[in-house]
């Protein structure tokens, strides 16, 4: 089978989506299909809009011997109109892998509500421009379904945490969590306003100094201006002696923080799903995260973890005393946090739901 994956960049890009996007395209691969990358440059999203009139990329795209084009769904403003000249000119279904609705992100005041309006408009008019969709969530699945109806096929396959070897033991597991001293804190992710740094530095100014200390993993690079900001935060409220900033990291590193942590705290606005917090379980780190998206279908508050407001600094200030002074409880939460991790799917497991649906979506639209 010869399977086209359209993305933005490189797919060695460093985030959540397009590790799904690597971890497809090795699966396919080993199971002995083609794939063929398409790669658009990343520009504004306004410069992404007039790839719609590129007569070259539709002329591409046209001369391909697709039997599939999956698209990753970021990719929406440059093919919510070209989407529908091509799917009149190619015999090759259309699917969408969908890893979270961009109008969904949490924008400030009435500028940030009119982009939503106008990213959910063109958002469901990609959406409708394509025969099927590949989903990492069941929340996503259901946005989706909120904006365009239920009547295209589609495949929920959810994310997984098991690229790290060498995971602890549940003795090794308890011995860290009831460690004296500060709770170590682990923040993963870009440096964006989504991720919610600033709530979490926010919640951590409440706090006694000698109750915590926290590592930040991820590319200050995405959003420079935020990445300023939270600095300029962190400094303002004097907590630059225990908060350090490491940049994004190679696996072997990042697991090494993810084994000295004791809890993972990621205040997102939203996401799509979250494989951050999967990985965090794998290593037995409870995690702090929010209602909003595909967490609550990984974290059950109260027994792997806890949901918290994205925009309540004193709620989440409140769970993290609370497991800083009960460490009974931090550690009934981690071994809870890995046993989440081994009841989840595999990323062949979920990869293979996949291809098993593009084997059958090709059939039926041949």
């Amino acid at each position: 089978m010869h399977i086209g994956l359209l993305i933005y960049g490189s797919l060695e890009t460093l985030s959540g989506g397009y590790l799904y996007d690597r971890m497809l395209v090795r699966y396919l691969r080993r199971q002995g299909d083609e794939v063929t990358l398409v790669s658009l440059p990343w520009r504004s999203y306004g410069q992404h809009l007039l790839d719609n009139a590129n007569r070259r990329l539709l002329r591409r795209l046209q001369a391909a011997r697709f039997d599939v084009l999956l698209q990753d769904e970021l990719n929406h403003p440059s093919l919510a109109w070209l989407n529908s000249r091509l799917r009149r000119q190619v015999t090759y279904p259309l699917l969408a892998v969908v890893h979270h609705l961009r109008w969904l992100e949490t924008r400030p005041g009435r500028l940030g509500t009119l982009q939503n309006r106008f990213y959910r408009q063109v958002e469901r008019r990609y959406l409708a421009s394509v025969d099927g969709f590949v989903y990492n969530s069941q929340a996503t699945r259901a946005a989706v379904t909120g904006l365009v109806g239920g009547s295209r096929p589609g495949v929920v396959a959810y994310p997984a945490g098991n690229r790290f070897t060498h995971l602890p033991t549940p003795d090794e597991i308890l011995a860290r969590a009831t460690r004296p001293g500060p709770l170590r804190l682990l923040f993963v992710g870009n440096l964006i306003p989504r991720k919610g740094l600033h709530q979490l530095l926010a919640a951590l100014a409440r706090l006694p100094r000698p109750t915590w200390q926290l590592t930040v993993v991820g590319r200050p690079d995405v959003d420079p201006a935020y990445a300023r900001a939270v600095r300029q935060q962190m400094l303002r409220a004097g907590l630059d002696n225990q908060v350090f900033f490491t940049g994004p990291l190679p696996d072997p590193a990042l697991a090494a923080q993810f084994g000295r942590a004791q809890l993972l705290v990621m205040p997102s606005s939203y996401e799509g799903f979250g494989i951050v917090y999967l990985e965090g379980m794998a290593f037995g780190l409870p995690a702090l995260a929010t209602p909003a998206g595909g967490a609550r279908e990984l974290v059950t508050a109260g027994e792997n973890g806890y949901l918290v407001d994205p925009d309540d600094p004193a709620g989440l200030a409140a769970h993290l005393l609370h497991l800083h002074t009960h460490r009974h409880e931090l550690a009934r939460l981690s071994l809870a946090a890995q046993q989440r991790y081994l009841a989840h799917p595999t990323w062949d497991e979920s990869m293979s739901r996949i291809r098993n649906f593009v084997l059958t979506f090709k059939r039926t639209n041949r």
